[in-house]
């Protein structure tokens, strides 16, 4: 199987039919089009292809399939129901999040979370179809009030990977074209404190290819990334380790090297030898893969059972580990992670300085 294969765990257990992809339930820019009052042109027609193009870019890749499924969910269980998914009815909509969180069909009940993330794709998905879906309407907005009061639990958080585990976890890789490659993606992944998605989105060059998520910039004091992330386009600045076996930006160097890449994706497949490098860029779930792999192969957290172990540790992993392992002031940390609040920040460190400033005794007693 190649590397680049991406199976779904996270399938719904209700999908559509292949006779129910109808026109109206595609969430793309294929509903883009001109008035009806306006005729058609060759060069409207082109605007209107362009505008097509910017509308499938205004969500990511993921959050596009994300949305899709959500939509062909809701529209299957609307179906089985009886009921038309268009135009939204709020009352309706609410019945959905009630079975969603009570998992009284066939389907396991929801966490909050996801229910609430449902509820997004479905907005989204209504005014790419020119309707509107109000959450604040009593019928949605009073249900989700109380699945949140009833079920809500604090959120999971997935284990932070600190600095001594991603330097037993970069031991265990092998030094071929593979091994170089891993190695650089854990390092820079850490170091970067960067999500899977913007590892493998990134370009050696800006503009190299049309889904590049920023573009690397080798320097004599580190590399400096230009990332175009969740909350915009931001610089991440990686300096170099303090020796080589260590250092993400050497790592980086050696892959680029070695694999003899200098234009388009940073990192890309190998062939089944492992001597070569591809043209295809690697698939984000290959990062979630290396990690949950080097981290058994280290022996971290070998106290637990294996399904435990790989439960534990994520492509978050790496962030949080950043975020717990660099002892600097807090405000670089957000900065670095590209959090809007310190807040945020705070959620993605595991072992932060706590009753560091007592209140309780400052206030007199």
């Amino acid at each position: 199987m190649s590397e680049n294969t991406e199976k779904s765990s996270s399938e719904p257990p209700i999908g559509p039919s292949p006779n129910e992809d109808k026109e109206g339930d595609r969430p793309d820019g294929e509903a883009l089009s001109l008035p009806s009052f306006v005729a058609g042109s060759g060069t409207l027609d082109r605007l209107v292809d362009t505008a097509r193009d910017y509308a499938r870019a205004a969500a990511s890749d993921n959050t596009m399939k994300a949305y899709s499924k959500d939509w062909a969910h809701f529209a299957r269980w609307c179906r089985m129901k009886g009921v038309e998914p268009l135009p939204p009815a709020p009352e309706m909509v609410g019945l959905y999040l009630a079975d969603l969180a009570s998992g009284s069909g066939p389907s396991p009940a929801l966490s909050v979370g996801t229910i609430d993330r449902r509820l997004s794709g479905l907005a989204w998905n209504y005014s790419q179809r020119g309707f509107n879906l109000d959450r604040k309407n009593r019928h949605i907005a009073t249900v989700l009030a109380g699945i949140k009061r009833k079920h809500a639990r604090p959120p999971v958080q997935k284990e932070a990977i600190l600095a001594e585990d991603i330097l037993a976890m970069v031991a265990t890789l092998p030094y071929d074209l593979r091994g170089l490659r891993d190695r650089a993606i854990l390092l820079l992944g850490y170091a970067g404190g960067l999500r899977r998605s913007e590892i493998v989105s990134l370009d050696v060059h800006k503009d190299d290819t049309a889904d590049s998520g920023g573009w690397i910039e080798i320097m004599e004091k580190g590399a400096l990334l230009t990332l175009n992330a969740k909350t915009g386009w931001r610089e991440v600045e990686i300096g170099r380790g303090s020796k080589d076996q260590s250092c993400p930006v050497h790592a980086l160097e050696q892959w680029l090297h070695f694999a003899k890449i200098n234009f388009g994706p940073v990192f890309v497949g190998t062939s089944r030898d492992g001597k070569r490098a591809l043209d295809t860029r690697l698939n984000d779930k290959h990062v979630a893969r290396l990690i949950k792999r080097t981290v058994l192969d280290a022996g971290i957290r070998s106290e637990l059972p294996e399904k435990e172990r790989l439960a534990l540790f994520s492509g978050h992993s790496l962030r949080a580990g950043l975020a717990s392992s660099a002892e600097i002031d807090e405000r670089h940390v957000q900065k670095h992670l590209g959090h809007a609040s310190a807040e945020m920040t705070r959620r993605y460190q595991r072992r932060r300085d706590r009753f560091r400033v007592n209140l309780t005794k400052a206030a007199g007693l």
